[in-house]
Parts: C-alpha cells; structure tokens; sequence
C-alpha cells in the first residue's frame, strides 16, 4: 500500500497516524511546561536532576515556544529541529545521572520527527527510508 496519493499528498491513514504522533510530544511538553509554572511541584525534581528550581519559568517559556512553532504548518520544520534540541538537553539531563528515564525526551523528539515525516512530503527527500 503506497503511504501517498495524488500529486504527492500524504494518504489520508498516513495524516492522521503523523497528527496522532505528533500529539504525543506536544501532550507531554506541554504538560511539563505547566508544571514548571509551579516552581513548588518542580522543586524535588529539578534538585534531583541538578537544575536551580530558577530555571523553571524560563524552561517553560521555551517548551512552550518550542511547541507553539512546532504546531504552525509553515513553521513545523523549525519546530521539530528546536523541540529535537530542546528534547536533546532533557535526555542529556537525566543520562548524566543515570537515570533510565532518559529514554522518554528521546523517544519524543523521535514521534515529533516521525509525525512531522509523516504528512510532510519535502522531508521524504530529505530523509527516505530504504525498502
């Protein structure tokens, strides 16, 4: 079964498969963004993680930013490259202290890319997959 239709449009199971991984990310980052809007449910955490509880507003300007560009169509691209960035920092974050969580900032920016992929056509040429 081809994955497009017409011209080069995604087929219609292919748009909306990539309108539900992108959600997954989006879902979780801006979950995270609101909790850091209370520095008092962030506390414990970002001391565990080594991060001033400070950092905590700035970070979710950023997240949100980060998502807010990722769901603008004509800005999507961008938005992938700086949520893959600021997911890149997260697993960082939890890899340095050995955490086992750290599989989940990579396994969203592995959905945002996939969703993105997915329903945008100029991606397929840039990163085709091998049959």
């Amino acid at each position: 079964m081809d994955a497009t239709i017409d011209a080069g449009h995604p087929a219609r199971v292919a748009v909306w498969v990539s309108y539900i991984a992108s959600a997954i990310p989006v879902f979780f980052m801006v979950m995270s963004a609101t909790f850091k809007f209370f520095p008092s449910m962030v506390g414990d955490g970002f001391e565990h993680l080594g991060w001033p509880v400070s950092s905590a507003l700035p970070l979710a300007v950023v997240e949100l930013g980060c998502v807010v560009i990722y769901l603008i169509p004509r800005t999507a691209v961008l938005g992938a490259i700086l949520m893959a960035g600021y997911l890149g920092g997260a697993t960082a974050t939890h890899a340095r202290i050995g955490e086992p969580a750290f599989i989940m900032p990579a396994l969203l920016g592995v959905f945002a890319w996939f969703g993105l992929w997915l329903r945008e056509p100029r991606l397929k040429t840039l990163l085709p997959l091998r049959s």
